[in-house]
């Protein structure tokens, strides 16, 4: 990492100790020499209205802190785009698979990354585009998953799959999700996908409420490019990013997913091992 002149911060709203957190870090921050950029929401905590727009936070920064949840990791991480910028995840949240750094270890840990006493964990990221009448209209980007969902008062849609052109199935079910790696403990895992180690290259394809019971999780390597054709009713079904709505779906609309080019840079702390981070978030017994 280079030398740590500037640093980004990126708050989530509505924290019960932001008033509080915040301006102790930008006071700690500053004693260190170290200039600061920070979003409106970090700037309201610390009574201030100099905040930049989000997506503008991370320009000239060497790495962003997030202060929130996983939820917040995400938006941090659309606001990094493709720039090579690592963020150093603070826990506000609940659960946090991602933002493993509770607000205790946070001034101990900064002073290890400032020292570059850190590890850099890279995550995967997936691309998928949504092709309408041979155009591509739109393209999203997503560390955790990209879902093709029915709306409530839909029928069930049917995804007719494809993996390297090599038929699979047509999924007729609620929607399906294109899990990455660091998505299989978010949505997945609630549709009953299994969890992936970080660092597996692969995919994982997770119908949601799928209407023939036989059809189960199924991972494939993320070298692989999947294309979904879209039997569904104009409007009865719609994509979305990491949760973030994207388009409503046309009948014959086809998406098409491939690995990212780009990777998100997550800060870890040299201790913590991503089993350390499964028994803690799943309450998984300890050894005996």
């Amino acid at each position: 990492m280079q030398p740590i002149r500037t640093v980004g911060i990126i708050s989530r709203p509505d924290i019960a100790r932001g008033n509080d957190l915040v301006p102790g870090l930008l006071d700690w921050l500053r004693e260190r020499g170290i200039a600061l950029r920070y979003d409106p929401v970090t700037a309201n905590y610390a009574g201030s209205s100099d905040g930049f727009p989000r997506e503008n936070v991370p320009d000239g920064c060497q790495f962003v802190i997030v202060l929130g949840g996983d939820g917040t990791l995400l938006s941090a991480a659309t606001a990094i785009g493709n720039r090579q910028i690592p963020l150093f995840a603070v826990n506000l949240g609940s659960l946090g698979f991602l933002t493993a750094i509770t607000p205790e270890e946070m001034y101990p840990e900064l002073e290890r990354a400032m020292r570059g006493e850190h590890r850099i964990g890279q995550r995967r990221l997936v691309c998928c585009d949504l092709e309408r009448g041979g155009n591509i209209v739109a393209r999203y980007l997503a560390l955790n998953d990209v879902v093709v969902s029915k709306l409530p008062d839909a029928p069930m849609i049917e995804l007719e799959t494809h993996v390297d052109e090599n038929f699979v199935c047509t999924y007729r079910a609620d929607g399906l999700i294109v899990a990455t790696p660091t998505g299989s403990t978010a949505y997945s895992l609630s549709a009953g996908g299994p969890i992936v180690f970080p660092t597996v290259p692969a995919f994982c394809l997770t119908p949601i409420c799928p209407h023939t019971l036989t059809n189960r999780p199924v991972i494939i390597p993320d070298s692989a490019q999947i294309r979904v054709d879209c039997h569904v009713r104009d409007d009865g079904a719609y994509v979305n990013a990491d949760g973030k709505m994207g388009a409503h779906l046309h009948r014959g609309d086809r998406l098409w997913f491939r690995r990212s080019t780009h990777t998100l840079k997550l800060i870890r702390p040299p201790r913590l091992l991503y089993f350390d981070v499964l028994r803690q978030k799943l309450h998984w017994g300890e050894r005996g």
